[in-house]
C-alpha cells in the first residue's frame, strides 16, 4: 500500500491511495469540506493512473460517516471466526489477481495448485464479469480476476504466495 498527499492550493488538499489490488483511490477534499472520492484502475506501472472508473462526491455529514462505517466504529465483522467454526476450518476466500502478480499468463495446472497447496479453486469471475464455475487446469489467469478458493487457513495463506510469487 502506498499513501500520498498532496496539497491544492486554493482547492483543499488531495490523498492518493495505492491498493494491494493494484488500483487507485484519490480523494480530494474541498476547502468547502466536499470530498470527492475517484476510483481509478490501475495503469501499466504500479505508479500510474488508469482510467477513472468512478466518482462519488460527499458532504461533510456523509463524508463522516462513511468514515466511521469504514473504520469500524459502527460495526466490527466477526464473521471470520464463526464461519471456520461451522465449517470446521474450511475457509472460502476471495481473491484477485494482482495487475503484477506472477501467476498472470500461467494456468492451474502449470502452477499446480492443488497438489502443491491443498486449496481448490471453485471459481474464477473475471474482470469482465465473465464466470467460469470449476474452472480445469487449463484456464489460464488474468489480471483482474477474482478468484474462488476454498481450503484450510494455512491452505490458502500458501495458494495467495503461489499466485504472487508463481512458487512456494
Amino acid at each position: 500500500m502506498h499513501f500520498k498527499e498532496t496539497d491544492l492550493p486554493g482547492i483543499g488538499r488531495k490523498y492518493w491511495l495505492h491498493t494491494r489490488s493494484g488500483e487507485h483511490l484519490v480523494i480530494v477534499v474541498h476547502n468547502d469540506e466536499r470530498r470527492d472520492l475517484f476510483h481509478m484502475e490501475a495503469g501499466d506501472h504500479p505508479e500510474e493512473l488508469g482510467d477513472m472508473l468512478s466518482l462519488v462526491t460527499l458532504d461533510d455529514d456523509e463524508a463522516r460517516a462513511v468514515a466511521a462505517i469504514i473504520g469500524g466504529m459502527t460495526y466490527k465483522p466477526q464473521f471470520q471466526n464463526e464461519r471456520e467454526v461451522m465449517l470446521e476450518g474450511l475457509l472460502i476466500e476471495w481473491l484477485r489477481i494482482e495487475p503484477h502478480s506472477a501467476s498472470i499468463g500461467r494456468t492451474i495446472g502449470e502452477l499446480n495448485i492443488r497438489q502443491a497447496t491443498g486449496a481448490v479453486v471453485l471459481a474464477v469471475v473475471e474482470r469482465s464479469r465473465t464466470k467460469q464455475f470449476n474452472p480445469g487446469p487449463e484456464y489460464v489467469f488474468a489480471a483482474g480476476a477474482t478468484v474462488v478458493v476454498a481450503g484450510e487457513r494455512d491452505q490458502i495463506r500458501q495458494l495467495k504466495q503461489l499466485l504472487a510469487t508463481g512458487g512456494l
